[in-house]
């Protein structure tokens, strides 16, 4: 693929939902390290038999973030963004307890 086309439909995204692609883009990338912090705060957490509460929803947030950003200030997103968003989560739920799981059943991991 052209990078140059990639690039002209990644901003043209903007104009079609009211969002900065680039804000939108950031928000996601710049979550990743906030993300993979947030799961090991959940780890640590349940090895210590402490409340993991906080920990799940900051590792929900920053997993949503970006996505937070184009429904609060995006308009005109289509259904199916929305469908794709409840996938993700679902998704992503589901992989982060089978993640956890696995690292608490191994056997260094207390």
């Amino acid at each position: 693929m052209d990078f140059q086309a990639f690039k002209d439909w990644f901003m043209s995204l903007g104009t079609q939902y009211g969002v900065n692609p680039i804000i939108f883009g950031s928000i996601y990338v710049g979550a990743i390290p906030f993300f993979t912090l947030s799961v090991a705060w959940v780890m640590r957490n349940l090895r210590k038999k402490r409340s993991i509460i906080l920990p799940l929803l900051s590792t929900g947030f920053f997993f949503v973030s970006a996505y937070l950003y184009l429904i609060i200030v995006g308009h005109n997103v289509p259904l199916w963004v929305y469908a794709f968003i409840a996938g993700m989560v679902i998704f992503g739920v589901i992989s982060t307890v089978k993640k956890i799981r696995k690292k608490l059943e191994e056997p260094n991991a207390t």
